[in-house]
């Protein structure tokens, strides 16, 4: 009896997760296929997807360009639905068996939400979603049944650590840092950073917003968050490390001081594909580690009196309640602002400082609570940058 070809929908499939995992799925026709497609603006290469894997449904976000891709898409099988609402419901389908979830920033809690009150199965890319409302997305996971599946390599690595290990106590996660492209500089140096130098990430291949927060540590500090909430430790069992040479993805200390670590080439494809696989792993093309072409694997303490994102990162998972999801949105808006040219390097730094001071904290939030703190965030670090 043939088995079933696992359905999968990609949730910002035009990203630099989604394209990935969209060659994941190109490389093994006879076990996925693709059941929905989804994107906020980038028409063209939505088009271009779905002609070529012809999934059952595709969303475009912005309903601005609803017309454009029905009439793309008139002669295939293809339903067109338009809006951010549609991707909420399209994870609800019967048929669907993995949700992945990557898009970028806060604008993906909506539909992850959804898929977990569906039981579905999430392979999580989209990290803002645990750091915004983490304890109530485990507890929607949990009530439903939905199993998450960490797609970030340092989570994967972290999973794949912990495999096997039951009810052995943790005593730390080292989480790895790339340390990006200004892992050696000053704070002098950084004030004459410009976002052509941020974008030019020394090891991965992302998205502009992850790339970013990549080199200015946020984005390590919005990992510890989440690992936080995927494997119910406390922050202070969370130390960053840098690891230029990207080999070692993270690593977990056992309470006997044992260490395991997962290693891999940097390549977003192996944790996707694993996401995609669990319990099982797959026979790949991807490149595999050259141990005797390495000649040294070297591990730094990041400073954060340099790079300070990722101690206000540590400063709101701390203080708790809805602190993580302000943080957040004006990271969002910093990061925007600075490949807008609107401010400097450092800058975004002091809009994340400014807006964690002046937005209205609340130690209980609901979800509701949550969207509405991202909205008085945004409009807040607005203002700020404004007037910088």
């Amino acid at each position: 009896m043939e088995k079933k070809k696992k359905q999968i929908a990609i949730l910002g499939s035009t990203g630099s997760i989604g394209t990935q995992a969209l060659d994941v799925i190109a490389q093994h026709p006879n076990k996925f296929e693709v059941y929905a497609l989804t994107a906020n603006n980038n028409i063209n290469l939505l088009i271009e997807q779905a002609i070529k894997f012809k999934p059952e449904v595709v969303v475009i976000a912005n309903d601005k360009n609803y017309l454009v891709l029905k009439d793309a898409l008139q002669d295939y099988p293809i339903k067109v639905w338009a809006g951010i609402d549609a991707i909420s419901d399209v994870v609800q389908s019967d048929h669907i068996d993995v949700v992945l979830a990557a898009m970028v920033g806060f604008s993906g809690l909506k539909s992850t939400i959804s898929a977990l009150k569906s039981g579905k199965t999430v392979a999580l890319a989209n990290k803002e979603t645990l750091v915004v409302a983490g304890e109530q997305m485990i507890d929607l996971a949990l009530k439903n049944g939905a199993p998450i599946l960490p797609v970030d390599s340092e989570h994967s690595a972290i999973f794949q650590c912990l495999n096997g290990e039951g009810v052995n106590k943790i005593n730390k996660i080292w989480l790895t840092a790339s340390g990006g492209p200004f892992r050696n500089f000053s704070i002098q140096q950084l004030q004459r950073v410009c976002k052509e130098q941020a974008l030019n990430h020394p090891s991965w291949s992302m998205g502009a917003k992850v790339t970013i927060d990549s080199s200015t540590l946020m984005n390590k500090g919005l990992e510890m968050i989440e690992a936080k909430w995927l494997f119910d430790v406390d922050p202070s069992q969370i130390e960053v490390v840098v690891h230029p040479q990207s080999i070692v993805h993270s690593m977990v200390e056992f309470e006997d001081t044992s260490v395991i670590a997962q290693m891999g080439v940097p390549d977003m494809r192996i944790p996707i594909q694993y996401a995609f696989t669990y319990p099982y792993r797959l026979k790949s093309n991807f490149k595999t580690v050259n141990f005797f072409q390495l000649s040294n694997l070297t591990f730094e303490e990041p400073d954060l009196k340099v790079f300070r994102n990722l101690s206000f990162a540590y400063d709101a998972i701390n203080k708790g309640g809805n602190m993580p999801c302000i943080l957040n949105a004006a990271n969002e808006i910093a990061v925007e602002s600075f490949l807008q040219d609107k401010i400097s390097y450092l800058g975004m730094s002091d809009v994340l400082e400014q807006t964690m001071q002046k937005v209205s904290f609340i130690q209980k939030p609901s979800l509701d609570d949550y969207f509405e703190t991202d909205m008085e965030a945004r409009k807040i670090a607005a203002d700020i940058i404004n007037k910088l």
